[in-house]
């Protein structure tokens, strides 16, 4: 008999505590949905709508950490629709009318890298150190001769989302096919090598020198020396020295590659 009531009594406490128990969850829901209600940012549409609209590589290219920053700074109106160079003319010209702002074409690009120094190009010391060309840099301006050579670590290479750049001879490439013209690279390049040109281009100056002739000829065996023999030879006149250095007028090239034969160190090159 005493066991039985026993029972009972206990019992009765155990539905009193998880009476207790389901009380306390019940208030604290009601609290938590009072309190996500009262915290909740509305999302704007326009940006959802932008964000919709954009690429996607989340590349940074456009200055911005990834494509829902920057819509929001589209939408708020502090970033340029040009900025992105991976979102297709289609895309951007429906996000312009989304903001209500005008919208202009741009003319479809990919990055080349303005250098073919690599194991052409000599190095000052061997560097012993951290991966990376920013790590390169930090320490008296890299390991090559010529100051606008390229460190070759790859820095390029890990911000591609494409899987478009490659270190080859120790100087990054770029596969022309596989780049969606993001700008990723471009920005990251701590010497600044790499430039996005018309997609509808035949050739590239493969070096950014500004060195005399003489310099150049002394840190590496194929960097333009300066003898404007590709803008004497150029029958559009589409090339100009500037700082000792060929300039290709994209607007002006009909891709005869002239300049590609009369070249004497060959930084001209085909796309």
């Amino acid at each position: 008999m005493n066991n039985i009531l026993l029972s009972n009594i206990n019992v009765a406490k155990l539905f009193t505590v998880i009476g207790i128990v389901a009380v306390i969850a019940i208030i604290l829901a009601a609290l938590i949905v009072l309190v996500s209600k009262l915290c909740f940012v509305k999302e704007d549409e326009k940006v959802k709508e932008v964000s919709e609209r954009l690429a996607g590589a989340n590349c940074g290219g456009c200055g911005y950490a990834g494509c829902a920053d920057y819509a929001k700074a589209l939408a708020e109106g502090k970033a340029d629709l040009g900025a992105c160079g991976a979102t297709s003319n289609e895309a951007k010209e429906e996000i312009a009318k989304i903001l209500g702002i005008p919208f202009s074409a741009t003319e479809q690009t990919f990055a080349v890298v303005k250098c073919a120094g690599g194991i052409n190009a000599k190095d000052k010391f061997d560097y012993v150190g951290n991966k990376g060309c920013d790590a390169r840099i930090s320490y008296m301006g890299g390991n090559k001769i010529c100051p606008e050579g390229c460190l070759g670590d790859g820095t390029c290479v890990a911000v591609c989302s494409e899987n478009g750049i490659k270190v080859i001879n120790g100087v990054a490439v770029v596969n022309s096919i596989m780049c969606k013209s993001c700008g990723a690279c471009v920005v990251k390049c701590p010497k600044k090598l790499i430039e996005l040109i018309p997609k509808k281009a035949k050739v590239f100056v493969a070096c950014s020198t500004k060195c005399r002739g003489k310099d150049v000829m002394t840190a590496c065996s194929v960097g333009c020396i300066g003898c404007g023999l590709c803008a004497k030879n150029c029958p559009e006149n589409a090339i100009t020295m500037v700082d000792n250095l060929a300039v290709i007028d994209y607007s002006k090239c009909t891709g005869c590659k002239t300049c590609v034969d009369k070249c004497p160190r060959k930084i001209i090159r085909e796309l």
